[in-house]
C-alpha cells in the first residue's frame, strides 16, 4: 500500500513538473499568440525600433548590500550609430545611482535567437546571448550577459523560471493614437554572477525581468507614459502601462490602458480595467522635470488594491532623452489577501504646476448670490487638481480661509459675511494632492460686493418645469420694463442672454447640457438669481 500511495504521489509530482516546464522548449509558440521562441528573442528586420529590456534586484553575496540595475539595447538607426544602450546601477545602501548611455553598433545581431554583440562607443564590446551547453546547443530560456562601462559591469546569467506573458493574449498591441507593437515579458528569472562597481568585484544572486517590444511605438518620439513592472510575493507579476495623449490625457481605452497579468502557470490575462491615482510627485533638482513618485493601483479583477512607490528620488536618465527609471516596492491586497513586490517604474511622463485662472467674479462685482469660479488651463489626467478658497476685505493684508480642497471648478458661497458695497479679493491656491505641484492666484482687482437675492421674490416670478427638458417658462405678475436675463453655468461663464419683452417669457433649453445652472435676472436695480436643472 505505501509503495501504491508513493508511486501516486510521485506521478502527480512529475506530471505537475511537467506542465510546468512543458515551455522550456525551442521552438515554443505560446497558443493562439504571434510571438515564438527562439526566433522572437531576436532582430526583425521588417521593424523600425526594437529594444530587449531588463532590470533586476540582486545582492551582493560578499557585502550584503542591495542593488538593483536596468539595462536597454535599442536598434534605432541615427547618423553613424545602429542605436544605443543604456546601463544604470543604483547602490540601495547609499541610494548612489550610476548611469551610463553610449551609442553603439551591432556586431552581430541575430534574427533566429538571441545572440547580441554590441560594440560601445569609448567602450568595449557587450553581449547579450542565449546560454550554450558544451555541444553548443542553446539552452532554452537560459541567458548570459556581459555589459561594462566606466561606472561598473555586469556579468550575469538568467534562467527564465515562469512561462511568458503575452501582452495583448496574442503578442500584439495597438498603442498610443496610431502606433503599434509586438510585445512580451518574462517576469521572473534566476540571476547569479558578479557585480562591479567603484572597483570592487563580487558575487551577486537575485531575479530579474525581461521585456521585448518590437514596432513602431518609440518611446523617443511618441507618446509619454508610465510603465511599471511588479512581482508580488504571491507570485503575481504585473505588466502596466498609462499612455497620455499630447493634451495629457489618458482616454480609458486598451490603447492607453494596458494591464498584462502573469497569476499562474496556466493563467494569464490582459485587461483595461484598472485605475490607477498619483499620490505623490517628485521634482529633479533643476526643477526641469516632475515625476510621479507614488501610486494606487486598484483594479475589480482579483480585487487588486496596491500601493507602489519609488524607492530613490534620483533615478532621472537624461540622454537621449529624459526619463525616470528605477527600483519600486509594493505593498497591498491582492483577492484580500497581503502582498508586497519589487519591480521598476519607467516614466516619462513629466507634470507641471497647476495653471489656473478666475471666471468669475468679472467686471468688478462680485454678486453673492452666483458662485465663485476659475478654470484649469493645463489639465492632466494624472494629476487632479484640489482648490483651497480664501477672501480678503483689508486689501490683501490679510486672506481668511473659504473652503479647502474644493475638487470642483466654482463654489457657492452661502451666506456670506459681507455688506454690500465692500471691496474683496479672492484668492485661489491650487494643488495636487502632496502639494508639490502648486500655484496660487488673486484677483486682479477688488470686486464690490452685490448681495444676491437667492429666490425670485423680487420679482415674484414662477420659473417652471425645473427640471427643464425643451423649455423653460417664466411667469410674471406683470410685464417688468427694461428687463433682462442670463442663464450661467456652474463655473459662472455666460451661456445665453436675452431681453424679456413680456409677462409670459419662453427660453429654449434644448442647447444646454444637462446640469444646474443660474437664471439671473435685472429690472430697475432689483436683480433675482434663480437655479434651475436642465434634465
Amino acid at each position: 500500500m505505501k509503495l501504491k500511495i508513493s508511486f501516486c504521489v510521485f506521478s502527480l509530482i512529475f506530471c505537475l513538473t511537467t506542465f510546468a516546464q512543458d515551455w522550456k522548449t525551442y521552438p515554443y509558440s505560446p497558443n493562439g499568440s504571434l510571438i515564438s521562441f527562439s526566433t522572437d528573442e531576436g532582430r526583425h528586420t521588417t521593424q523600425p525600433i526594437e529594444w530587449w529590456y531588463t532590470s533586476g534586484h540582486i545582492t551582493g553575496t560578499t557585502s550584503g548590500k542591495d542593488y538593483s540595475y536596468m539595462l536597454t539595447y535599442f536598434y534605432y538607426p541615427a547618423s553613424i550609430f545602429d542605436g544605443f544602450r543604456i546601463l544604470n546601477i543604483t547602490d540601495h545602501s547609499t541610494g548612489e545611482f550610476y548611469q551610463d548611455v553610449k551609442p553603439v553598433n551591432y556586431t552581430n545581431l541575430s534574427t533566429t535567437n538571441l545572440d547580441i554583440a554590441a560594440h560601445v562607443y569609448t567602450e568595449g564590446t557587450d553581449t547579450w546571448t542565449n546560454k550554450l551547453d558544451g555541444s553548443n546547443a542553446i539552452i532554452p530560456f537560459e541567458y548570459v550577459i556581459s555589459a561594462a562601462s566606466s561606472i561598473g559591469s555586469l556579468n550575469l546569467e538568467y534562467e527564465t523560471l515562469k512561462r511568458p506573458l503575452i501582452l495583448g493574449n496574442d503578442g500584439y498591441l495597438d498603442q498610443g493614437l496610431n502606433n503599434y507593437t509586438y510585445y512580451y515579458s518574462q517576469t521572473k528569472n534566476a540571476v547569479t554572477g558578479t557585480l562591479t562597481l567603484n572597483g570592487t568585484t563580487e558575487s551577486v544572486t537575485g531575479t530579474s525581468w525581461i521585456d521585448r517590444q518590437y514596432g513602431d511605438f518609440n518611446p523617443l518620439t511618441g507618446e509619454k507614459y508610465e510603465w511599471f513592472c511588479l512581482q508580488l510575493s504571491n507570485g503575481m507579476d504585473i505588466n502596466l502601462w498609462n499612455v497620455f495623449t499630447n493634451t495629457r490625457a489618458i482616454p480609458d481605452t486598451d490603447k492607453y490602458k494596458i494591464l498584462a497579468a502573469y497569476v499562474d502557470e496556466s493563467t494569464q490575462y490582459t485587461t483595461s480595467d484598472f485605475q490607477i491615482e498619483r499620490l505623490a510627485f517628485n521634482w529633479m533638482q533643476d526643477n526641469a522635470m516632475c515625476y510621479s513618485k507614488q501610486w494606487k493601483l486598484t483594479s475589480a479583477l482579483h480585487n487588486i488594491n496596491l500601493t507602489i512607490t519609488v524607492a530613490h528620488d534620483n533615478t532621472e536618465v537624461q540622454l537621449p532623452f529624459r526619463f525616470f527609471e528605477g527600483s519600486i516596492s509594493i505593498t497591498g491586497t491582492v483577492d484580500g489577501v497581503t502582498v508586497t513586490g519589487l519591480g521598476f517604474a519607467e516614466l516619462l511622463h513629466s507634470y507641471e504646476n497647476p495653471e489656473v485662472s478666475f471666471v468669475s467674479p468679472n467686471g468688478g462685482v462680485y454678486d453673492t448670490a452666483m458662485p465663485i469660479s476659475w478654470q484649469l488651463n493645463n489639465p492632466d489626467d494624472g494629476r487632479p487638481i484640489y482648490y483651497d478658497l480664501e477672501y480678503s476685505i483689508d486689501n490683501q493684508v490679510t486672506f481668511i480661509p473659504i473652503a479647502q480642497n474644493i475638487t470642483t471648478n466654482s463654489y457657492t458661497w452661502n451666506n456670506p459675511p459681507l455688506s454690500n458695497g465692500d471691496e474683496v479679493w479672492f484668492k485661489l491656491t491650487a494643488h495636487s494632492v502632496d502639494a508639490v505641484l502648486t500655484n496660487q492666484i488673486i484677483t486682479a482687482s477688488s470686486s464690490t460686493t452685490t448681495l444676491g437675492i437667492s429666490d425670485a421674490n423680487a420679482f415674484n416670478v414662477k420659473v417652471f418645469p425645473n427640471p427643464v427638458e425643451q423649455q423653460l417658462t417664466l411667469q410674471f405678475p406683470y410685464q417688468l420694463s427694461d428687463a433682462y436675463g442670463k442663464i450661467i453655468d456652474i463655473q459662472g461663464r455666460l451661456v445665453k442672454a436675452f431681453k424679456i419683452n413680456s409677462d409670459v417669457f419662453v427660453i429654449d433649453t434644448k442647447f444646454l447640457k444637462s446640469g444646474l445652472y443660474y437664471l439671473k435676472l435685472d429690472s430697475n436695480g432689483k436683480h433675482s438669481a434663480i437655479k434651475f436643472i436642465k434634465k
